[in-house]
């Protein structure tokens, strides 16, 4: 069976970019990342994936005089390298309407916190305000609206006694890191699918699945 084709958007590190660089480095896995695009000349991530013998791309915002100039070149990059899924990890820049609709059902974006609480930014500093004593991270396809569109996949943890934003977004990212690259595995394999604005799941947890904070004494 023929890999997914698949593109993933970057503007940093590449942190989230690397665990699904990893993960598509099994010939099994049933996504193949065919390049990455940086919104950043220079973005960190871009090595990444050059060591991986991956494309690594730049389209600049800032060399486009407004958004929708930007997105269309965007989107021809992506067409011309035959992307059929496309991945966000740590893409910041807000999509408009015109090209989220051209890519409706193909778009995944990963987002550190437990949808949909929490959206936009400072999501850990929030969640400590809020005194949630758990968060976690949501894998999710973009919709025009932020953070919203239908849930493909969530991992939780706990919030630690002393916790702060930094310690807090550490463990967050390392449960990003297990999620991405599964939540890419089902949609590309078509183990989830978007049907009426939810995700179906071949396979969820199982029932009896329960993660508490504070834990029960036994």
């Amino acid at each position: 069976m023929a890999r997914v084709r698949t593109g993933v958007l970057i503007s940093g590190r590449g942190s989230n970019l690397q665990a699904l660089l990893d993960a598509a480095a099994n010939p099994d896995f049933p996504a193949e990342i065919v390049c990455v695009i940086s919104n950043r000349p220079g973005a960190g991530g871009l090595a990444r994936a050059e060591a991986a013998g991956i494309a690594a791309l730049t389209v600049d915002h800032k060399a486009f005089g407004t958004r929708e100039a930007f997105e269309n070149a965007l989107h021809a990059e992506l067409q011309n390298q035959g992307v059929e899924l496309v991945c966000l990890a740590g893409f910041m820049r807000l999509l408009t309407p015109g090209f989220v609709n051209r890519w409706t059902g193909r778009m995944l974006n990963i987002h550190p916190s437990l949808l949909p609480s929490f959206k936009g930014v400072d999501t850990h500093q929030r969640a400590l305000d809020a005194g949630v004593k758990l968060t976690g991270a949501s894998v999710h396809f973009v919709s025009a609206e932020m953070d919203a569109g239908p849930i493909i996949g969530q991992a939780a943890i706990p919030v630690l006694p002393g916790d702060d934003a930094d310690a807090l977004a550490a463990r967050v990212l390392g449960a990003e890191h297990q999620l991405y690259p599964e939540c890419l595995r089902q949609v590309a394999s078509g183990e989830a699918r978007l049907e009426g604005g939810h995700v179906i799941l071949a396979h969820a947890a199982a029932p009896q699945a329960l993660l508490v904070n504070p834990p029960p004494r036994s």
